[in-house]
């Protein structure tokens, strides 16, 4: 017999469609004509078992215990869905092969190798447990993938990742939540304070930013716009460029804060012939954006929509899993495999027939063209999220799909147009001694960009004008110019500004921190380290993050801006400084990524986090928790079973 274990049941229904009939349909599997089974898991099964299954005095918080280390680690099962790992204890007795068919990511190969290892199959037979990768949930890709099995052994190290970052998850929130949650206690903190692996460096990430926007005093600085006129009457506009000599009155950012040498630069050179010094004219080419991965699509639908990244996954997955009009959503990966591209006739074609919008833009996509996304060498367990060759004709999509799968579908048939290209321009001039700077892109062809084009607001001067200063500077087409051409400075203009505080983060800002974590990375080695795709967390758990830090009262939400809340606030400057920020995290991930990669192994993350946890438990100790807010409990009993038996969160 074979067996088949799919990590959820809407996805062992899609497998059993594809194969052989009559079935019947038991508790909690499939059986086929020929005797094989389809069976499932319900997401994880199986969970990090408690400190006191190690040690039954670790159920009282105590700093002593700390740090908890366990030398042989135990899973333990799932109180809710127990009866279903019973059902699976029985299959795999009977199976005389085991087809693994996770989620095509690091969690879903963990998830099923988990069970694998828990119910004791012999070493023979797990040996040739083979591989079901299945990112489409429609029949003719089941099956396709099906004829496609590969070796279980393969993916390895992808499951011995996810069994390091499950296990170093909960080494790092179960003992630091526990030592500083008793550090607050004696400070007359009455709750407990949740520290995570990943959750604490993005709280911290924007208690520091609201602390440089409460820190932030603003100061004028200032530009000269030279106006000039060719020979034939034509005109532009250029932007003084400061010289060392102005060194002494400008920012670190080289503004000009002194407003009477501005005031200076305006008057010398008005009514001033001028001399073009430099010209460079270059015709450019931009590719149209990738296919979506999940945090770049939770970043968009953030931008566009207001989404949160919790409802989009969420959204996500109803098209994946009810409607199976998209590929597997949590996907990390922005490129297709080369052979998909043979689909992509049939897919345009079954988009060209609605009557959305979309359908206009897939008639005019040429399926003939190739974009850099389909490239097999970035592709590895999973691919980009694209749309199925299932119509949505005929189904019921609420306004939160409508608007996540027509993003999914603009950046597919954007693969399908031709480059978005424009002339870059630039002209030096010089004026009275000083240095004047032009630049222009002129469109030539917009290509891709007619997917995304979107009616410009204008921006209004106090005087009533249609457009800034700044706008006219980068909006202009510059004239036919030639290098040694004579020109006349009609008169100068002074644009005076104020420096502006940072933006507080909003649920796109904070998933663009979190995938390009390296952007905030103070540790100069660890940001080598760390490559353009290295961030904190998962796709799968990034949008779970932060929901948690609202959840738990750390942050909220003000508008589209996330602020933290006073807790959050006290958490932050209560824990230590290595705690709070993502160096440690991100270096983290980056060797998790390595491990699935091959190139590290297990010992090369669990070894120097153990050393880590000694280290900053001892720190706890010296951390002043006088400014945590007291969070008194109606009974000093509730109080007591909170501390002592919360669980800390995975993250």
């Amino acid at each position: 017999m074979k067996l088949y274990i799919a990590e959820k049941p809407s996805l062992g229904r899609a497998i059993a469609a594809a194969l052989p009939k009559p079935q019947k349909n038991q508790k909690g599997y499939i059986e086929l004509s020929n005797g094989d089974v389809v069976s499932w898991c319900i997401g994880h099964v199986l969970e990090q078992a408690d400190p006191e299954q190690y040690d039954a005095d670790y159920k009282k918080w105590q700093m002593q215990h700390l740090p908890i280390i366990p030398t042989q680690w135990q899973l333990k099962p799932k109180t809710q869905t127990r009866s279903q790992l019973t059902v699976l204890r029985k299959l795999v007795k009977q199976a005389d092969e085991i087809i693994h068919a996770g989620d095509p990511d690091r969690e879903g190969q963990l998830l099923v190798d988990e069970v694998i290892d828990f119910l004791k199959v012999s070493k023979a037979k797990k040996q040739q447990v083979k591989r079901l990768l299945i990112n489409d949930l429609n029949l003719p890709a089941v099956k396709k993938s099906l004829a496609n099995l590969r070796s279980n052994q393969d993916f390895m190290p992808l499951s011995i990742s996810a069994l390091a970052r499950s296990r170093a998850d909960w080494l790092y929130g179960l003992n630091l939540t526990r030592a500083y949650t008793l550090q607050g206690q004696k400070a007359g903190f009455n709750g407990v304070l949740s520290v995570g692996r990943v959750q604490t460096p993005i709280l911290g990430l924007v208690v520091r930013r609201q602390q440089e926007i409460e820190n932030f005093v603003a100061k004028d600085f200032y530009d000269v716009h030279a106006h000039l006129k060719t020979a034939n009457h034509q005109q532009f506009i250029a932007k003084w460029q400061p010289s060392e000599a102005c060194q002494p009155h400008m920012d670190e950012e080289g503004r000009v804060l002194n407003r009477a040498l501005a005031e200076n630069v305006v008057s010398r050179i008005t009514s001033k012939s001028a001399e073009v010094t430099s010209v460079s004219e270059q015709e450019k080419k931009q590719a149209a954006p990738l296919p979506y991965s999940l945090s770049s699509l939770q970043i968009d639908a953030a931008k566009i929509y207001s989404l949160n990244a919790k409802l989009v996954l969420d959204v996500c997955q109803s098209l994946y899993e009810k409607h199976k009009l998209i590929t597997y959503p949590r996907s990390d990966c922005r490129y297709l495999p080369t052979e998909h591209h043979s689909q992509a006739k049939s897919i345009i074609t079954m988009l060209a027939s609605s009557n959305e919008s979309y359908g206009e833009f897939a008639k005019n996509a040429n399926t003939a063209l190739k974009s850099k996304a389909w490239n097999n060498a970035k592709v590895s367990a999973h691919h980009a999220i694209i749309p199925t060759e299932k119509s949505a004709a005929n189904i019921s999509l609420n306004p939160f799909e409508k608007n996540i799968y027509f993003l999914i579908v603009r950046q597919y048939i954007a693969q399908f147009y031709p480059a978005y290209v424009y002339n870059q321009s630039k002209v030096e001039v010089l004026i009275a001694g000083g240095t004047f700077l032009a630049n222009a892109k002129t469109p030539i062809a917009q290509g891709w960009k007619v997917l995304f084009q979107r009616a410009k607001s204008k921006t209004r001067k106090a005087d009533g004008s249609d457009h800034s200063a700044e706008q006219q500077l980068t909006e202009q087409s510059l004239p036919k110019l030639t290098k040694g051409e004579q020109l006349h400075c009609s008169h100068g203009e002074l644009i005076s500004r104020m420096t502006q505080a940072p933006k507080h983060f909003t649920d796109a800002s904070v998933l663009a921190a979190m995938t390009g974590i390296a952007r905030y990375v103070s540790d100069s080695t660890i940001k080598k380290m760390l490559r353009e795709t290295d961030g904190l967390g998962t796709e799968a758990t990034r949008a779970g993050i932060i929901d948690l830090l609202f959840k738990r009262g750390y942050l909220e939400r003000k508008g589209k801006s996330i602020h933290a809340t006073a807790i959050g606030k006290s958490l932050i400057n209560a824990l230590p400084i290595a705690a709070t920020l993502p160096d440690m995290t991100a270096h983290w991930e980056a060797t998790l990524t390595n491990i699935s990669e091959k190139t590290s192994r297990y010992d090369d993350l669990i070894t120097p986090l153990t050393e880590t946890l000694h280290a900053m438990i001892a720190q706890s100790e010296q951390q002043s928790f006088a400014g945590l807010p007291k969070v008194p409990f109606k009974r000093k009993s509730k109080a007591k079973k909170r501390v002592t038996r919360s669980k800390p969160s995975a993250k």
